[in-house]
């Protein structure tokens, strides 16, 4: 699924990135604990967060996830953002809690199952 499509399912507004949607994710992992998120070893991966701290830009960098989406309407702060784009990252925040977001990128062909 190409990132322009999780950013129109979710009602997303991209905050780093936007000339990055056209890249590629096969596989979405959910989690505000960035110890789950390292034991979620994948490549083409969407994660989708709370958290908001650059942490979690570093987690994302160490793992070579190039998508966030901060999920419950959650905008990192300025020094996050820029991180994200020194990392040529996707950054997206949507209005929709966690559940909710999982569930739609999940009924629209998103799942968090390795298709090879």
């Amino acid at each position: 699924m190409k990132l322009e499509e999780v950013k129109r399912i979710l009602d997303a507004e991209v905050l780093v990135g936007e000339d990055r949607l056209d890249r590629e994710v096969i596989l979405a992992c959910g989690s505000d604990l960035m110890s789950d998120v390292l034991a979620f070893v994948k490549e083409k991966v969407l994660l989708l967060t709370g958290l908001t701290n650059p942490q979690v830009i570093r987690t994302a960098e160490m793992m070579d996830i190039k998508a966030i989406v901060f999920v419950r309407g959650k905008r990192p702060d300025k020094e996050t953002l820029e991180l994200a784009e020194l990392k040529k990252m996707v950054v997206l925040t949507t209005k929709h809690p966690l559940y909710i977001s999982s569930g739609l990128l999940y009924s629209n062909g998103l799942t968090g199952k390795d298709p090879k």
